[in-house]
């Protein structure tokens, strides 16, 4: 259940029975054809669907994130380290202090991976309170759904083109883009990136069948889903 649809009084209700709760981490960046909410949109539906039968609430999702090397893409919206770092260290505090212990944050960038760390840090001063960091699109059951049905995969490419992330009237190309130089990808600066990158696809397919989509979709609802009854300890 989404937060955005109780009010506090309810909220207080629930802590009564339960201390679980989900934040999506998403950010705003350019996903070639695909919506520049991407990654905000699929941490988001993913964190619903998988804590919805368990009752637990979602918090809405962190929509901007760290994403410095997009900026030449118009629409890309990047936080500093130490000010992304802040703001999730400051809903942390939040979310512990209204009496949440446990804590799932569902991951939809690889750019926000560096506030694993801070987790950790984080837990250190909050002895009692437990959160689990979950990079959603490469965990292992999900991974090896991807791989299986296309070893090339990457940002902007058919991974992440589902029914929810792609825009009306907006055509695919049809080709395979080859696979970028991941190294070089790292050592560009943001108008040299948008240059060699071209739309903004890394490498892949741009659209594969929504059949097989759906079924990287499941696993990762699935996987989602355990985190929240599996042991936090």
């Amino acid at each position: 259940m989404r937060i955005s649809e109780m009010n506090w009084m309810m909220v207080e209700e629930y802590l009564k029975r339960d201390d679980r709760a989900v934040l999506p981490l998403g950010s705003t960046e350019q996903h070639a054809y695909l919506s520049l909410s991407v990654d905000s949109i699929l941490a988001e539906r993913l964190a619903l669907e998988a804590a919805e039968p368990l009752g637990v609430p979602v918090f809405p999702a962190l929509a901007y994130g760290i994403t410095p090397y997009f900026r030449a893409f118009p629409g890309t919206i990047t936080l500093r380290v130490h000010t992304y770092m802040s703001v999730l260290r400051d809903i942390l505090d939040a979310i512990a202090e209204q009496g949440f212990k446990r804590i799932l944050i569902v991951n939809g960038h690889g750019g926000n991976t560096p506030a694993q760390g801070l987790v950790g840090e984080w837990m250190a001063d909050h002895p009692g309170v437990r959160v689990k960091f979950h990079n959603w699109w490469n965990a292992p059951k999900v991974w090896a759904q991807v791989q299986a049905i296309d070893p090339v995969a990457s940002h902007a490419s058919w991974m992440e083109n589902f029914p929810w992330t792609r825009l009306a009237k907006i055509k695919m190309p049809s080709e395979q883009k080859p696979m970028s130089d991941l190294e070089k990808v790292r050592r560009l600066d943001p108008k040299s990136l948008r240059e060699y990158l071209k739309g903004g696809n890394y490498g892949g397919l741009y659209e594969r069948d929504d059949e097989e989509m759906m079924r990287i979709w499941r696993t990762g609802v699935e996987e989602t889903r355990v985190l929240l009854t599996e042991a936090w300890d």
